[in-house]
């Protein structure tokens, strides 16, 4: 369709899904506009939208269901720009609309639309929108960050307008196919999409109401340097390289000296901020054997649960991963590629550019003034605060993005905020689990139906009952806390049932 100016009454209503194609909106065409009868959705493809979930779980926590309800599937292309192509798709449920609007966010570098993530918001009676923000990851153009060489509008696509023209032409077709605003919009996403929710909430205040932003890696740069440290310094420092079964074994230590009674039963840390072990506790006293760290490990190791530094101001640029987490450590000598895709690529523009000359104290400040105004958020989100809008992040202990960090940039954004930030975020750290799911924590818990309830009830979500789900069942529950606040175990009930514990607040 040609592109125009299209201004739609709240009355105005298409007949049938069909009629929405004649529609003519600004920058955009349609490709696809169908009607998909229940039980008749087949993904094209396999991608990463079920990062959102735990296996045989939905976006709200819930079992996930056999067939999709019947729905209008509206696929189109966005150009903002003459060199963007942004695919873009808003399914429209025929029958038990909620009245809501949910936009589900993508992972890792995006390039495909997040399908698996729709299908359950659907299941729930939402409207649903996603986008490829802009490139498509099965092209090898279109992997990692390649598309971003020598494209500064697909740059900006990717970054922040993507998602806000997505939710714009959804918002419009929901008014068209119902004949009615949605009452609320929603967003969810983890990892680059709790990055793309904290951006939206910066940059466009009035496109959502509720906002579940998992794991941001936030500042970006700052985030994907701490990616590359630990190969960086095992590479230019060979001796500082550890195996993996030395971190095992470190992991194995810190467990059995920091892990409460439940933490040891089911596999992880409660609270890794109060662990106290040293990996010198672990320092050989003679030859180097399989049960003890040598001085160059022990080096290692710290250095990894530091993170990098700038070498001019001694200030640590991103802080490295918590206590607990030592199984999923790597010093290899090698680079992370997602991360380093972001300096090659996005920031410095040449493919060609060699990681392993990485200088801490210019580079970072080099890729940050350029990349920062597009995909940086501050802790001034007082604009969206102030409108009502509800921002719930949540992070695992044992993801590589350490928790406290997130915990540093929600003080800072209730600091800004003051009064009106306190009614307005929530902070949720989850022992056990990992980047964005998994892990042997309860990763599973109903992320729409907290943030539909606070912004419609003004119910604040201060405590979550979240599961660990096996094989499609529930095997144990457990609270989890909005920060400060953790989960205490009684000491009396089943350590496997959420009613056992009780939200404190730490010494």
């Amino acid at each position: 369709m040609a592109s125009g100016s299209l201004l739609l009454s709240s009355k105005a209503r298409a007949a049938s899904c069909a009629d929405l194609a004649r529609l003519v909106l600004p920058n955009a065409t349609f490709t696809k506009v169908e009607t998909i009868d229940a039980g008749e959705w087949h993904s094209p493809q396999t991608n990463l939208s079920r990062i959102m979930t735990a296996p045989g779980m939905n976006l709200a926590g819930h079992p996930v269901q056999a067939a999709n309800p019947a729905f209008c599937r509206v696929a189109m292309t966005l150009r903002p720009s003459s060199d963007s192509a942004i695919q873009t798709e808003i399914w429209l449920p025929l029958q038990g609309w909620n009245g809501k609007l949910l936009g589900v966010g993508n992972f890792g570098w995006a390039g495909s639309l997040m399908y698996d993530g729709m299908v359950t918001g659907l299941g729930e009676g939402y409207a649903v929108a996603s986008t490829d923000t802009g490139h498509d990851s099965s092209t090898p153009e279109g992997q990692g960050g390649r598309f971003t060489l020598g494209h500064p509008e697909k740059l900006v696509d990717y970054a922040y307008r993507a998602d806000h023209l997505m939710t714009v032409m959804a918002k419009q077709l929901v008014r068209r196919f119902y004949g009615k605003d949605a009452s609320h919009a929603y967003w969810i996403g983890c990892s680059l999409g709790g990055l793309e929710g904290l951006i939206e909430a910066k940059r466009y205040s009035d496109d959502y109401d509720g906002i579940v932003a998992g794991a941001p890696p936030n500042p970006i740069v700052n985030f994907n340097s701490e990616q590359l440290w630990a190969g960086w310094m095992s590479y230019h420092d060979p001796a500082l390289r550890v195996g993996r079964e030395k971190f095992q074994l470190l992991n194995r230590a810190v467990m059995a000296a920091c892990a409460s009674p439940v933490g040891k039963s089911q596999g992880f840390l409660d609270e890794p901020d109060k662990c106290r072990f040293e990996a010198k506790q672990l320092l050989c006293e003679g030859k180097n054997t399989k049960s003890c760290l040598t001085a160059n490990e022990v080096k290692a190791v710290e250095q990894v649960y530091r993170g990098p530094i700038d070498p001019k101001t001694g200030k640590v640029i991103f802080p490295g991963p918590a206590k607990g987490s030592e199984d999923g450590f790597s010093a290899d000598g090698k680079a992370f590629p997602v991360a380093l895709d972001l300096f090659r690529y996005a920031a410095f523009q040449n493919p060609a550019w060699d990681w392993t000359t990485l200088k801490w104290d210019t580079d970072i400040a080099s890729a940050t003034s350029k990349l920062g105004p597009l995909l940086h958020v501050d802790d001034n989100l007082t604009p969206f605060f102030k409108r009502g809008g509800k921002l719930l992040m949540y992070i695992g202990w044992n993801d590589g993005h350490n928790p406290q960090e997130l915990a540093g940039y929600y003080q800072a954004l209730m600091q800004h905020a003051g009064p009106t930030g306190q009614k307005s975020a929530r902070l949720l750290e989850i022992p056990g689990m990992g980047h964005c799911y998994g892990g042997a924590g309860c990763d599973t818990f109903n992320k729409l139906g907290a943030i539909d309830a606070w912004v419609v009830r003004h119910d604040a979500p201060q405590t979550i009952i979240a599961s660990r789900v096996e094989n499609g069942k529930i095997i144990r529950t457990r609270p989890l806390c909005a920060w400060p606040q953790v989960a205490r175990y009684d000491g009396h009930g089943p350590m496997t049932t959420a009613a056992s514990f009780t939200c404190v607040v730490p010494e």
